[in-house]
């Protein structure tokens, strides 16, 4: 599994321009899958949440969710929140957060090419043939990731039942069987001993 570095979707957020930039922070930070990107709409987004209620598929359908789980509220950071603020008065008119030049759905391709391929690029987030590194799915794992990792590592440390809602999927034991390897397995005996201890008085 390719995860990009913290470092690495600084650089492309930070080369992403025009409608891409807040495409790609809504990818990375609130972790909607490509279909649910391209049918979000303006609806469907509050000061501090985000509601995955539909998707459009790759003939441009609009259709619910993958699963029941795919219906979901995801929290909105601030900053995200104030990228879709600032591209709102930018935007088609429409009630998609993300069309194309027409108001309609946008085409993965073009999101990938035009916008999230480019942007790696620049950032220099690069395979050994100069070209982009990642696929779009990549930014969705790295959200798993922040999700898991402990807070000395950046993450926020989550328990596993929340990011399994958070990423929409069916049921714990797939959350558990795809990022299982990301959750912590340090040494914790110094917090086994702090815990006793603390129990003990």
């Amino acid at each position: 599994m390719d995860i990009p570095t913290r470092q690495e979707v600084k650089g492309i957020l930070a080369e992403a321009t025009g409608r891409w930039r807040p495409l790609l922070m809504v990818a990375a930070f609130c972790g909607l899958r490509a279909l649910e990107l391209r049918g979000l709409r303006w609806v469907d987004i509050e000061a501090a949440n985000i509601h995955v209620r539909q998707r459009a598929d790759r003939f441009n359908q609009i259709g619910p969710p993958k699963s029941e789980a795919g219906f979901r509220t995801v929290p909105l950071p601030s900053p995200v929140a104030a990228a879709l603020d600032a591209w709102r008065k930018e935007c088609p008119k429409g009630d998609l957060v993300f069309p194309n030049g027409s108001g309609n759905v946008e085409r993965l391709s073009n999101i990938v090419q035009r916008g999230y391929n480019p942007a790696q690029v620049v950032a220099g987030v690069t395979n050994k043939d100069g070209k982009a590194k990642y696929g779009m799915h990549a930014l969705r794992h790295f959200f798993a990731s922040w999700l898991i990792n402990r807070p000395a590592d950046g993450g926020l440390g989550l328990p596993l039942k929340t990011v399994q809602e958070r990423m929409g999927h069916s049921s714990v034991a797939i959350t558990g069987d795809v990022y299982s390897h990301l959750f912590p397995r340090g040494d914790d005996s110094a917090e086994l001993a702090a815990g006793v201890n603390s129990i003990l008085g």
